[in-house]
């Protein structure tokens, strides 16, 4: 699991996208609070904070000509297998939406992506 630095959200090829849809819908679902190295920084958050940088997905998605499920974009659905937020107190949105997609965290993922043979630059 990954969440790409936001600021690559609009260059990623369309495997990468729909990725990390999924990626987003399985951290919002039951992944919530599941441990994996690479994303354990999202539970150090509200998952509003996960809703906001989803929405950012969908709508690269939208732009695409994609059509994801519009449930997604009410901050308190977590998919079909999980019941719904009761509540969710609503954050203002910040740049970056994780404080850890740093420029370290944004050449990571860079690297990353190279490494899948995707050269992006900005």
């Amino acid at each position: 699991m990954r969440l790409w630095h936001q600021q690559l959200i609009h260059c990623l090829p369309r495997q990468q996208l729909l990725g990390q849809h999924r990626e987003c819908a399985a951290l919002r679902g039951n992944g919530w609070g599941r441990p994996h190295a690479t994303v354990n920084y999202v539970f150090n958050h509200s998952p509003y904070k996960l809703f906001q940088f989803h929405i950012l997905v969908i709508s690269e998605m939208k732009k695409r000509g994609y059509h994801p499920d519009r449930r997604w974009e009410d901050p308190l659905f977590r998919g079909n297998k999980c019941l719904k937020y009761k509540q969710l107190e609503s954050l203002s949105l910040t740049y970056p939406i994780y404080p850890e997609h740093d420029d370290q965290y944004l050449k990571s993922c860079l690297l990353n992506l190279q490494n899948k043979g995707i050269v992006i630059t900005l």
